[in-house]
């Protein structure tokens, strides 16, 4: 059984930063597209980066030029580096990976963006 665990989600001010991070319990060769979605109350979860196995990246406009994300298969993770905040940002973000046709999703960490 597969098992992603986020961690690095918390409390931070309006233009400050955090870094998740995702450990995958399997050599994380073997995803394809690995990425990070959010989801805030009341709204869907939605797309905020991807990343293939050869490393191209897709991000949200929204998060585009602040966010970076980052794939380490030696340590099975993955990374999202959020920089310059913004109180639209507080959300649950969850780690997700694809393997052919199987998807994998982690618990969720809580970025909370205070303004």
């Amino acid at each position: 059984q597969v098992q992603l665990v986020e961690s690095g989600g918390g409390l931070v001010q309006a233009g400050g930063s955090l870094r998740l991070s995702c450990r995958a319990s399997t050599n994380t060769y073997s995803f394809g597209t690995m990425g990070w979605y959010r989801q805030a109350p009341g709204k869907q979860r939605e797309l905020v980066a991807t990343m293939s196995s050869g490393g191209s990246t897709n991000y949200a406009d929204s998060v585009k030029g602040r966010f970076t994300m980052s794939r380490d298969n030696a340590r099975n993770s993955v990374y999202l580096q959020m920089n310059s905040l913004k109180a639209e940002d507080s959300a649950v973000y969850y780690c997700h990976a694809q393997r052919v046709n199987l998807v994998y999703w982690g618990q969720g960490t809580q970025v909370t963006v205070s303004s």
